[in-house]
């Protein structure tokens, strides 16, 4: 019978993994519906391909990863109708994410989102900073909120939207007009005004759907 000190190196292993693809996979290294190279990628790794393919499995639970039959493991891609899909699941749950913050969240937790969204402000000119920022806002704003389960959902939306999300900010004008509903979502949420601030990031979210879709 293995001791668990025998099992454990293993499953760090396949999670390393994971995350050193995934960092790849966002960061465009592998391209959406590039075919991975299982056996190239486990002699660059200096791994068997047992782990390599557990890594692709938790990749794949993420939608990160499309795995074919006979065919192997590919990037995903995002079609405009499953982009339209997240964006309005994103919709639902980060609106009601927002009205719970400003019901519930503390003093010094609408602070925080003043201090992220202060950096947005100085970072309209760098749009790689300025999606770092608002993935910051973003992801702050579920913590206060509170449920983990919304927030777990959340997260592996937002890392499918990324194999397209940096798109959207290309549109023109569209920063310039992120930054100003992120203006009035945390006024809202500083008011207090939990219907308002529901509504606000709604429609935030609503206007990348269509800068997103308006770029594919």
């Amino acid at each position: 019978m293995p001791t668990p000190t025998s099992v454990l190196p293993t499953s760090a292993l396949y999670k390393q993994v994971a995350d050193r693809l995934r960092a790849r996979i966002l960061a465009h290294e592998l391209a959406p519906g590039a075919w991975i190279d299982e056996q190239a990628l486990a002699a660059e790794l200096g791994i068997s391909r047992t782990p390599l393919r557990e890594a692709l499995k938790v990749l794949a639970a993420e939608g990160l990863v499309a795995m074919k039959l006979r065919r192997g493991a590919y990037v995903a891609e995002v079609t405009p109708p499953e982009l339209a899909e997240i964006f309005h699941v994103l919709g639902v749950l980060e609106a009601d994410a927002a009205a719970a913050v400003a019901e519930r969240a503390s003093d010094t937790g609408l602070a925080e989102l003043a201090a992220i969204h202060a950096e947005l402000e100085t970072t309209t000119g760098d749009r790689d900073a300025f999606f770092a920022a608002n993935e910051r806002f973003h992801r702050r704003l579920l913590e206060l909120a509170g449920n983990r389960w919304r927030e777990q959902i959340v997260t592996d939306l937002r890392r499918v939207m990324k194999l397209t999300r940096h798109q959207s900010l290309q549109r023109e004008g569209r920063i310039a007009a992120s930054l100003n509903e992120h203006r009035r979502i945390l006024a809202a949420l500083q008011a207090r005004d939990a219907p308002r601030a529901q509504a606000l990031t709604r429609a935030h979210i609503a206007e990348g759907e269509r800068a997103a879709l308006g770029t594919m």
